[in-house]
């Protein structure tokens, strides 16, 4: 308790002398707009992430539905690859092919919307870059 006294004593004693000065007004000017830069590049920065996400969920649903398209089309008793040779003495290697012959519809389906993913975050990442190429451009 007196130490807390102690102290509210020392700082109600403590009177600030303020200056306005030129020198103190430039740097708080200079802080605010610091600021003022650091915000709006977070909310360019936000507004960038909501359109990948917003990008992201398109691609999700175009693939799937390109690959969907896809092995609904197809046969489903026939694999769509298999591997046909001569006898194997290794069983695991043979167990192997069986599982990749049975499993091909799949792999491929996922194989394909991996791939149709990156071909469209690739197109939208060119025309990202070309974007940002063009606005700093203009700014000089």
């Amino acid at each position: 308790m007196n130490k807390d006294k102690a102290l509210e004593e020392l700082f109600l004693a403590h009177k600030p002398h303020f200056e306005d000065s030129d020198i103190f007004m430039a740097s708080l000017t200079k802080r605010l707009d610091a600021v003022e830069y650091i915000k709006q590049h977070q909310e360019a920065t936000i507004r960038r992430y909501k359109m990948v996400m917003f990008v992201a969920l398109v691609v999700g649903i175009i693939s799937g539905a390109i690959t969907m398209a896809f092995v609904l089309s197809t046969p489903i008793d026939e694999p769509l690859f298999s591997f046909l040779g001569g006898k194997s003495n290794n069983h695991i290697v043979a167990g192997l092919m069986i599982w990749l012959s049975e499993n091909s519809r799949l792999i491929t389906a996922a194989f394909l919307s991996v791939l149709i993913s990156l071909g469209i975050i690739s197109i939208v990442n060119n025309y990202q870059e070309i974007k940002a190429m063009r606005y700093s451009q203009q700014g000089k």
